[in-house]
């Protein structure tokens, strides 16, 4: 009777455990759900690991194309903040699908249809982008690797064959047979058995771990699959579809996984409070199962690493549509769909005062960055060269267009009340640096980021080309420079190059006045203090307030009056003496 009591007793706690659980998990999911609701504009506040945002590139690395932003001009635009500003995903696919896509520029029309239609769908049914971002949330991350890391090396792993551990667990049958004639050899044979294949256990355990990470992703990526199937996502046919038929083929995967899934290393080695954990793990040790069934799931990924990759393709599109989604909702200064002109530029080089001669259209434009932006328009039919002091707004402003010309031929969408333009490439040498590891100067890394885009421009492949500069050649003499940037920023505004450019030397916007269009940032000194009020404005800059900046700096006056006297002297005759 004591024995019965304590039995029910056992059973009645377990019970009351496994209930507690449920209904902790339960109002996690139910709060998770109310989040992703109402309060999904702050899924993008998050940390982001050294390790893990190095590992971002590893889809974009993989799926190179024409059109893709170049090192150089990604770090350039401080790109890396913009993607975290609208990483809405929540999954390792989406996030790392979402950097390939803001480094991917499209250059067909019809592709950034078919996705504004899946941002449409999203945005016009929340209830389905809940429970497609709830099940993508369920996928997760792969820690501070990319899946990518370990099935582009999964040939690491050698052959691998299942014949000797076969072998080690058949040898049980004649030794439990020997325990019927000598129980005590056939014991004995037993445990050494048992030991040998405990030891020889850890020894390949030890191999295969990292990549039961990417097994596991794997497996919960064919379980996200089943259930989007089911999810209803109307606009989402020919994905599904494709979803169907990848995984299909990876379905014999999925076949007594636990053995591999549930171990303690795909628990993060945690067995403590979990009896069935421990003794299923001292299965695997002494039978080999988990390496047996690794080893099977091991040749069919190998066989369909491709089908993996497009599961990844399709869940990360679809989640990308999905953030793009919210990234708008979250744009409080106004966002607007991009309008794509018929006409490659080059064109019309010449304006006659009919804005269908526009090259790039730009209405009330702002860095999707800045929380309390400036707003500027820009009507461009071809080069423009922007002058003012510094912190004028004039790299700001150079940003503003790169960014939205960017995002409207990723995302589809711009920080702006419109954007009209051609597909173009994308290009700029804006933020460069020496080259310290490389032995290379200022200039030399200048020259050598101003050649290709030159090189560019000139290839047969891809179309026309966008491009941004900031302080041309900045890194060498007066005379050079000004002589050396004129050449090259006409060869910048030749037909086929768009060319935004800003300078400090005045002299270009006579140099180049056959082939840009003059623009200005100015600041206000009054009172002893310096303003500036970040609009654009038509002409060059007419000020001269370098020097009266010492000033209010504090400088003393010897050095401010000599240097007046002195820039006065030049102006007049020409020469420094």
């Amino acid at each position: 009777m004591e024995y019965i009591l304590l039995a029910a007793a056992l059973a009645v706690f377990v019970i009351v455990i496994f209930t507690l659980e449920a209904c902790r998990a339960k109002k996690e999911e139910k709060n998770f759900i109310e989040k992703l609701s109402k309060d999904y504009l702050k899924l993008s506040d998050r940390k982001y690991a050294a390790e893990r945002f190095e590992k971002l590139d590893s889809y974009f690395r993989r799926h190179p194309k024409a059109g893709q932003l170049d090192d150089i001009t990604w770090n350039d635009l401080g790109m890396d903040e913009l993607f975290k500003r609208m990483n809405y995903t929540l999954s390792a696919t989406g996030e790392e699908y979402l950097y390939y896509a803001l480094r991917s520029l499209s250059l067909d029309r019809e592709e950034l249809e078919r996705l504004e239609k899946k941002v449409r769908f999203f945005g016009d049914h929340p209830e389905a982008r809940v429970k497609f971002q709830f099940r993508m949330n369920r996928l997760g991350h792969t820690g501070k690797y990319s899946l990518y890391d370990y099935i582009d090396n999964l040939d690491y792993l050698g052959e691998r064959s299942n014949r000797k551990h076969y072998l080690l667990d058949l040898l049980f049958l004649p030794l439990i047979g020997a325990c019927w004639v000598n129980f005590p050899l056939g014991l004995f044979g037993i445990v050494v058995l048992m030991v040998y294949n405990i030891i020889s256990y850890f020894k390949e355990k030890g191999e295969i771990d990292p990549y039961i990470i990417s097994f596991a992703y794997v497996i919960r990526l064919l379980g996200v699959c089943d259930e989007l199937e089911k999810a209803g996502l109307s606009e989402c046919g020919e994905e599904m579809e494709q979803v169907r038929i990848h995984k299909k083929k990876l379905q014999p995967m999925r076949r007594n996984s636990f053995w591999v899934m549930n171990s303690s290393s795909a628990r993060g080695g945690n067995t403590s409070g979990d009896i069935i954990g421990v003794l299923m793990d001292y299965i695997r040790m002494v039978f080999h199962v988990d390496l047996i069934k690794f080893n099977n799931m091991l040749g069919i990924l190998r066989q369909h690493v491709e089908d993996v990759d497009g599961l990844i393709s399709i869940l990360g599109y679809l989640e990308t549509a999905a953030a793009v989604w919210i990234f708008r909702e979250s744009l409080n200064n106004g966002w607007c769909v991009p309008e794509f002109r018929e006409e490659k530029y080059g064109d019309f080089t010449k304006k006659d005062g009919s804005e269908s001669e526009y090259g790039i259209k730009l209405e009330n434009g702002y860095h999707p960055l800045l929380t309390a932006p400036v707003k500027n328009s820009i009507a461009a039919g071809r080069g423009v060269l922007l002058t003012g002091s510094n912190a004028s707004g004039k790299s700001t402003f150079l940003k503003t267009v790169a960014i939205n010309a960017i995002l409207a031929q990723t995302i589809h969408t711009c920080a702006a009340d419109g954007y009209k333009a051609p597909f173009f490439r994308v290009y700029s040498s804006m933020a460069l640096r020496d080259d310290l590891t490389g032995g290379e100067s200022y200039y030399i890394v200048e020259i050598k980021a101003l050649k290709r885009i030159l090189d560019a421009a000139s290839g047969a492949e891809g179309g026309p080309v966008l491009c941004f500069v900031d302080e041309v050649l900045r890194g060498t003499n007066t005379v050079e420079r000004i002589a050396a940037s004129t050449q090259i920023l006409k060869s910048l505004g030749k037909a086929g190059i768009f060319c935004f450019a800003a300078t400090h030397d005045i002299e270009l916007t006579e140099l180049l006045q056959d082939e840009f269009d003059n623009y200005h940032f100015e600041e206000n000194v009054q009172n002893g203090d310096i303003s500036f009020n970040y609009s654009l404005q038509a002409g060059k800059a007419s000020s001269r307030n370098a020097i009266r900046l010492l000033e209010l700096m504090g400088y003393p006056e010897e050095i401010t009056n000599r240097a007046f006297r002195l820039a006065e002297q030049f102006l007049t005759t020409g020469s420094w003496r």
